[in-house]
């Protein structure tokens, strides 16, 4: 199948330098908001960012970097990483984000790759970092970072505060000056903007080529279907490092004068949505399942008559958010039960976020309908979009006013989707990506010679033309019997389990799969006696834990078909992280990782498993 929005007349192909100076045409004294020590918010002008940008963009010229020398950011997300951003393009230079949870050597494998010459820094953990590896970053020589440093001890690397840099370029000599402006309006279209390194979920990671154009495209037209503007605040909250959270949260939101204010920390995120009480956040869908987790749990803790009323608020929410989505009215005992419900339970929801959000927006990963349908029970409107790094990210978002939950929606404009014979969803437009840093190789097999790139990800479109994903491409499994089975469907309903932290799904060319999970700890505990001091080890491998987990797993994949239900659950210890490599940066599973680290213990469970299997066989055969 195919489908396909039609690009705009008046859409013309432009640079982040374009969008950035449009955007300071429309002066705002609150652009953007900032937490200070001392708890209060802060507003900045579009006119001090215009300024601060100005000042980072002529004193990385006054240093002598020229087009074409990559500058990378070593940061979390706040105010600074986007000055810097801004900065950087209108130097006219190439930026290559960095995910700041990475450990060194996967920093160094990627400044190394990208050659970068200099590097912001937010803090002194993070130039620590940098140090460690600078011994094997030849091309790097400066590192500028946003909070008081002292130079490591042994480091031959030149550090400077942003402020010094600032000041750098608020003293650049007239004639940089007068050609700033200029200088950034030279930039074209299809000129380098960024080198994003993708997670390496299958290997080392790959530097993403995304042009000025490819940037300029995907806010320019997803703005056409996003429905905010300057009347909105918009809470920043996901990694500027993720594709995601650059285009939606940074470069929508500027072009279409949302006043931006960015979370302290990740762990301040409930918090800050309260203080903030933004309209709008763009967040993945872990953050949305943590939420429904909580909720559930904290009924569970309640018991009795709360967790009763939970249970029923729950279902009310459900069918009046079916008739709502469906477009039919709700009678008068619907809509009496749903107003008792909202008052006992989803009003405090509401009130949590701040009690102002219009919608949030939902990417990264595929969102659980039953999450969704939550959500709009709640009234609280999560719109499920897709994409990739190579492709800007945003191919597809659901129609605020026509959503179907389980899609991700339809094409934006100018983007046409089309499923391959396989079942993988090929995409075109402006938004897709230059190529691979270096590898031509890796690039034709991604990108077509009709201009199709291939996502990897399998899925279909329905009659209305909207896209539903099914699973990526290279992780399906295929049994030793010749069936597919796609575990992240699978693994979704295993994960709502309150047992369960991670699932993996498992049984590529085996009979049958199983499933790896980590539980949840602070669930597990109390169903155990005299276990409180127990450490996580010794629960995992505690008997009564995997008794507990297989009943759990038989009651999350009862809908599913027989073949696709998990035969054995491995516990480990866990937890999965980072830093352990277990996770990528953007939070997903590196399945290969699990199924190697733990390969001893799987070979075994199937090995028990089958011996089982053919004891039962002898004896249901008899002699």
């Amino acid at each position: 199948m195919h489908v396909s929005t039609p690009l705009p007349e008046d859409y013309r192909p432009g640079t982040l330098p374009e969008l950035f100076l449009n955007g300071l045409s429309r002066q705002r004294a609150d652009a953007a908001r900032t937490r200070g020590s001392d708890g209060a918010w802060t507003s900045t002008s579009t006119d001090e960012i215009g300024r601060r940008a100005r000042a980072l963009a002529l004193g990385l010229r006054a240093r002598g970097f020229a087009r074409g020398d990559r500058i990378a950011i070593l940061a979390r997300t706040r105010l600074e990483w986007a000055l810097s951003d801004w900065g950087i393009a209108m130097a006219g230079l190439p930026s290559v984000p960095v995910y700041p949870v990475l450990p060194a050597e996967q920093v160094q494998y990627i400044l190394s790759d990208a050659g970068a010459r200099a590097v912001f820094v937010e803090d002194q953990e993070q130039l620590d970092k940098i140090a460690e590896i600078e011994a094997d970053l030849p091309a790097l020589e400066l590192a500028i970072a946003f909070e008081p440093v002292t130079a490591p001890a042994g480091s031959a690397l030149e550090t400077m505060q942003l402020d010094e840099l600032s000041r750098l370029g608020e003293a650049a000599p007239e004639a940089l000056a007068e050609t700033y402006e200029s200088h950034a309006r030279e930039t074209r279209p299809e000129d380098l903007a960024t080198l994003i390194y993708t997670s390496g979920t299958t290997g080392d990671p790959k530097g993403v080529m995304l042009t000025h154009g490819n940037f300029h495209s995907n806010a320019d037209l997803a703005l056409r279907v996003f429905p905010v503007d300057s009347s909105d605040v918009a809470l920043g909250m996901l990694p500027l490092a993720h594709v995601f959270e650059r285009t939606v949260g940074h470069y929508i939101m500027w072009h279409a004068g949302v006043t931006v204010a960015y979370a302290e920390s990740t762990n301040t995120v409930a918090r800050d949505l309260g203080e903030v009480s933004p309209t709008f956040m763009a967040a993945v869908p872990r953050v949305f399942e943590k939420v429904l987790e909580r909720a559930e749990e904290a009924a569970r803790t309640a018991g009795g008559a709360k967790e009763k009323i939970f249970g029923w608020a729950r279902r009310v929410g459900e069918r009046r958010a079916i008739a709502d989505l469906e477009g039919r009215r709700t009678g008068p005992l619907l809509g009496l039960q749903a107003a008792v419900a909202d008052r006992l339970v989803f009003s405090k929801l509401r009130a949590r976020t701040g009690g102002r959000i219009r919608y949030f927006a939902s990417g990264g990963a595929p969102l659980p309908p039953a999450v969704g349908l939550f959500f709009f029970g709640a009234g609280l409107r999560v719109v499920e979009g897709y994409g990739l790094t190579e492709t800007s990210p945003i191919l597809t978002f659901n129609p605020v006013d026509a959503i179907r939950l389980g899609t991700v929606g339809k094409p934006i404009p100018g983007t046409e989707i089309r499923i391959a014979e396989d079942g993988e969803i090929l995409a075109r437009g402006p938004q897709i990506m230059a190529g691979y840093f270096n590898r031509p190789e890796a690039t034709a097999e991604a990108i077509d010679e009709d201009g199709w790139f291939h996502t990897g990800d399998v899925g279909e479109i329905d009659d209305h033309g909207y896209v539903r994903i099914t699973d990526r491409k290279k992780d399906l499994l295929i049994t030793a019997y010749g069936k597919n089975i796609a575990p992240q469907p699978i693994e979704s309903e295993i994960k709502r389990h309150p047992l369960v932290a991670e699932a993996v799904m498992l049984g590529d060319q085996r009979k049958f799969p199983i499933v790896v999970i980590v539980p949840e700890y602070a669930v597990l505990r109390p169903r155990f006696h005299g276990v409180e001091e127990a450490a996580d080890a010794d629960l995992a491998t505690d008997p009564r834990t995997r008794s507990l987990l297989r009943r759990a797993v038989r009651e999350c994949c009862r809908e599913f078909a027989h073949y696709e239900q998990p035969r054995e659950v491995l516990v480990v210890p866990g937890p999965f992280t980072i830093e352990g490599g277990e996770l990528t940066p953007t939070l997903k599973v590196k399945r290969r990782v699990i199924q190697t680290r733990f390969a001893d213990a799987i070979d075994a469970l199937y090995e028990r498993a089958e011996d089982a299997m053919s004891r039962r066989e002898k004896e249901r055969d008899g002699p």
